[in-house]
């Protein structure tokens, strides 16, 4: 192997990103817009786009595609599609459509601007001795020095994960077949029977992708550790709030009688969120969103095992701790536990040298970027940067359906105050304007949930 080089001289720009994935471009494209700065970009990967370029292949987005990417430059037409599960909605882009519009922005607006170097197939160091920061080429070994003038960027904090990038967290006997979702296409015969194990949007795409090959429902079981509530897409999308379904959800006394769950009641009868099964009360939410014909579609399986996480596959037995429950020999099982969405502790997003990008609204990546790259443009001191966008963990449990639409009007309600900030915020496309009621965004609202949540036990930031 040849020695590592370094460069004679370092590089100086104002800004060193960590990540060309989602929250690292839409922060660079919305600074581009509203300074005269210079970039690097330091990546991993050979192109732009983080867990979409190993994701899998038929992974499309969960919300309509003008809403996802840069502010500069849209994705998509803005089509409605005319058939399958999303008929009659916002179009949804496909990974491979992602891929290609982030490699559009990177060559065609960040590297024509003459002001950003991209460094893919690179991995950060982190400082030098000399203060400098530090980057190594995973492919030649070349070292790269990097004076930075205002602020390293760490866009790669929320570490999104897809079932490529991890191993299974359970034990898996010998015999036992299990694949990512990613080799579902490359399947060369057909398999006994499949289970999909996961019950988050991975889980979603791959039993719907097992449907629509036309599996039998019956050769399909899921492994849903926790059921959770979905977002309605017909009610997420551009232009003016859809209405309600007809014949809304009456509110299902199983729920509960705290105020919380009358809140949850309040959204599912409302249409907004849905459940997958009528008889099982949710307790998971992590801002998924399907149509109505999908969830029909989904409730076509009738094998839905509910005995919370997998300890172990064997050949003959599914482990769920201390129960047991038999599985078919010969079971191809497909992996979607990865972590899409994990947990991390919110830490500054603005910190002298450092930038630290978050969601400040909660599975709002995209937007979130960009705001703090506004902020970071327009505002002046770390303490009313950070006031401002305020890191917004992403939700997990039910409880965290009413923390998110407090989250949303308490933040709204604060930007609204600044004319300037909500104009931006008007125009900013990445922006998710999630429908609810107009009362949820009052202060006696604001109140109300935080009560409801405190009286659920649920602590509030």
């Amino acid at each position: 192997m040849p020695a590592e080089t370094t460069d004679p001289a370092p590089l100086e720009v104002d800004y060193l990103v960590i990540g060309a994935g989602a929250m690292g471009m839409a922060f660079v494209d919305t600074l581009l817009t509203e300074t005269d700065a210079t970039v690097a970009i330091v990546d991993r990967y050979d192109q732009p786009g983080g867990h979409w370029t190993r994701a899998y292949p038929f992974v499309r987005l969960h919300q309509p595609s003008v809403f996802y990417g840069v502010n500069s430059r849209e994705l998509g037409t803005g089509a409605i599609d005319a058939v399958g599960l999303n008929a009659g909605l916002h179009e949804l882009a496909t990974g491979d459509e992602v891929l290609a519009y982030f490699d559009d922005v990177m060559r065609r607006t960040f590297l024509a601007s003459g002001r950003v170097s991209y460094f893919p197939m690179s991995n950060y160091d982190g400082p030098a001795e000399d203060g400098a920061q530090r980057f190594t080429s995973l492919v030649s070994g070349r070292t790269t020095d990097v004076v930075v003038r205002r602020r390293v960027v760490d866009a790669t904090y929320m570490n999104v994960t897809v079932p490529s990038m991890t191993t299974p967290r359970y034990a898996v006997a010998a015999g036992v077949r299990v694949i990512a979702p990613n080799d579902l296409v490359g399947l060369t015969s057909r398999p006994a029977h499949v289970t999909v194990v996961g019950s988050g949007k991975t889980g979603i795409d791959a039993c719907l992708w097992l449907l629509q090959h036309g599996v039998d429902p019956a050769d399909i079981s899921w492994i849903m550790p926790r059921d959770a509530w979905l977002f309605d897409r017909a009610r997420i999308q551009p232009g003016p709030p859809a209405a309600p379904e007809p014949g809304g959800v009456e509110p299902d006394p199983a729920l509960g009688s705290g105020a919380a769950d009358q809140l949850i009641a309040a959204l599912e009868s409302g249409g907004l969120v849905m459940r997958l099964a009528p008889d099982v009360v949710p307790t998971a939410f992590r801002c998924a969103t399907v149509t109505r014909a999908e969830l029909d579609e989904l409730r076509r399986i009738d094998d839905v095992l509910r005995h919370g996480r997998v300890t172990a596959i064997d050949v003959d037995r599914i482990e769920f701790g201390d129960v047991t429950v038999p599985a078919q020999p010969g079971t191809l099982y497909v992996d979607c536990t990865a972590d899409g969405l994990e947990p991390r502790p919110p830490v500054p997003i603005f910190d002298g040298s450092r930038m630290t990008l978050q969601a400040v609204i909660p599975c709002q990546q995209v937007f979130s970027a960009s705001l703090a790259a506004y902020v970071e443009a327009s505002y002046d001191g770390d303490d009313l940067k950070n006031e401002l966008c305020p890191p917004g963990p992403h939700p997990s449990t039910h409880l965290d359906l009413p923390k998110y639409m407090l989250d949303i009007g308490t933040r709204t309600r604060r930007w609204s105050e600044d004319p300037e900030l909500r104009a931006w915020i008007g125009t900013a496309r990445s922006v998710v304007r999630v429908p609810d009621d107009a009362s949820l965004q009052t202060d006696e609202a604001a109140a109300f949930i935080r009560h409801a949540l405190a009286e659920a036990g649920a602590p509030v930031g």
